[in-house]
């Protein structure tokens, strides 16, 4: 897949993870991006360390170490991008001194600077005590704050919502006490399994105890609901910055004449696994551009119907149902999704799903990785040589904190996006009314008095629907150009 992008991207949202110790194993899935958090209720395993070719020989049944492979995909990328790097290092140094110098940045690149590894004790609405184990992984402070999303293992078993909030309020104290969360320190965003819940409790945890007095406290983590200092968009950005990922590709005839595909999306099919928050926003965005959805897969049933799913009709079916099983627009789907006939396969659920078992049989001719590590060093070659496109997660997935970034930056400024500019625009009209009138009270003052210039009501509605506008989609386009 590497040539698609002129071979100079490496692929996964961190690239890559590979500190010298052992990590437990879901500290280092929590590693997989610049910063991330894991919670789960059940002891890790350690796991070791192996490079590309190691991690691409995996086991029989195709499934490596997530930290392994990620680390085995750093290692490709870096040697991919090594002699374009030393030729644009503009330095009078020996070749050899520049080469030792790109070697050295991508050695400093690669490891996960920081882990926190917490435990502690949660009573359990039944009287049962239970530890709980959570991570915090900090790949670089190069750039701070540090950014990633917040995860609950699906080990999980919480039964009640105040249990999940209990856990998420002290793991926030904990992440807090060690100095791993914070404005300008570590800034978290949701993840699997979390979402605009999880991170209220988050900043008015933080907002409430060790940052009491910090008026910024709430720009402590992202993805909050619109009444806590959160932005219009962010919900569906991780989605929408899928699309215009495909996008970018889909529009052009040279990259897709490599697959045998014609530009545009109007004659496309498309496949999504996983029916969560980038899924729906993914079908939402193709569907509406032109694109047509053929099936759609869950942990718990597929669904397929070649005359195409409305994504609408199945979002409601699901808010009512809890489930896609069922639903009438479409036929129960025997067998894997992710193998059923279509132009784009887009899995957004787990890592680790397309493999060297399964990846012959994919008809899809782009993939297009909306999960964190789906398709594993195996399954990559096998693409690689059927001529199949994978554009990668790193990439589609920058949607979400570009918009987490705004959200941040609204905190830390205190003023609402488009605040500024209506006030502007309100004062523009207002002057220009009164400019209009004024001339024409010198113009006709002796023949009437006063001449009053009343805006009309498509005006006022017009002001109106910029005001509207200006609040809820200003700088929220996830554009990942």
């Amino acid at each position: 897949m590497y040539r698609y992008f002129g071979e100079i991207l490496t692929r996964s949202a961190a690239g890559a993870l590979a500190s010298d110790t052992a990590l437990p194993a879901a500290a280092a899935a929590a590693a997989a991006s610049s910063s991330s958090s894991s919670l789960l209720l059940v002891p890790p395993q350690p796991r070791g360390v192996r490079r590309y070719a190691a991690a691409a020989a995996g086991d029989k049944a195709d499934d490596p170490n997530f930290f392994r492979m990620v680390e085995g995909f750093f290692d490709r990328g870096a040697s991919i991008v090594e002699d374009k790097l030393i030729e644009d290092l503009r330095t009078r140094e020996t070749p050899e001194q520049k080469r030792n110098r790109v070697r050295g940045i991508l050695r400093i690149i690669k490891p996960c600077n920081h882990v926190l590894s917490v435990c502690f004790p949660i009573k359990r609405d039944n009287g049962e005590w239970e530890v709980v184990e959570g991570y915090r992984a900090q790949h670089s402070q190069h750039r701070t704050p540090c950014k990633g999303g917040i995860r609950y293992s699906p080990d999980v078993s919480v039964d009640e919502d105040n249990e999940l909030e209990k856990i998420t309020r002290r793991f926030t104290i904990e992440l807090a006490k060690k100095g791993f969360i914070g404005p300008g320190i570590d800034v978290p965003a949701p993840d699997m399994s979390t979402g605009e819940r999880e991170m209220s409790w988050i900043a008015d945890t933080y907002a409430n105890t060790i940052a009491h007095t910090d008026i910024n406290a709430h720009a402590c983590v992202t993805g909050k609901p619109i009444s806590q200092g959160g932005i219009h968009g962010r919900i569906s950005a991780t989605g929408r910055g899928v699309f215009h990922g495909i996008e970018n590709f889909i529009q052009e005839a040279s990259y897709m004449s490599m697959v045998g595909l014609t530009p545009g999306f109007q004659d496309k099919t498309f496949i999504v696994q996983g029916f969560g928050n980038v899924g729906l926003h993914s079908m939402r965005y193709l569907h509406r551009f032109g694109a047509k959805c053929v099936g759609v897969g869950e942990i718990d049933g597929s669904i397929y119907n070649a005359e195409g799913i409305d994504p609408k009709q199945l979002e409601d079916y699901k808010l009512q149902h809890g489930t896609i099983v069922g639903f009438p627009g479409a036929k129960p789907y025997e067998g894997s999704i992710l193998e059923a006939d279509c132009h784009i396969l887009i899995p957004a659920a787990g890592e680790k799903q397309l493999t060297r078992n399964n990846a012959p049989r994919i008809k899809a001719k782009i993939i297009a990785e909306g999960a964190n590590g789906p398709t594993t060093p195996d399954a990559d070659k096998v693409f690689l040589e059927n001529n199949v496109m994978v554009i990668p997660d790193m990439y589609l997935n920058a949607g979400g904190v570009t918009v987490s970034y705004f959200e941040w930056l609204k905190n830390l400024n205190h003023v609402s996006y488009g605040r500024l500019t209506f006030k502007y625009e309100r004062d523009s009209n207002y002057h220009l009314l009164m400019s209009v009138q004024e001339s024409l009270e010198r113009k006709f003052w002796e023949q009437g008095g006063p001449i009053p210039v009343v805006p009309t009501a498509d005006f006022q509605a017009r002001v109106a629907v910029s005001h509207a506008h200006h609040h809820t989609h200003a700088r929220t386009h996830a554009r990942t150009h």
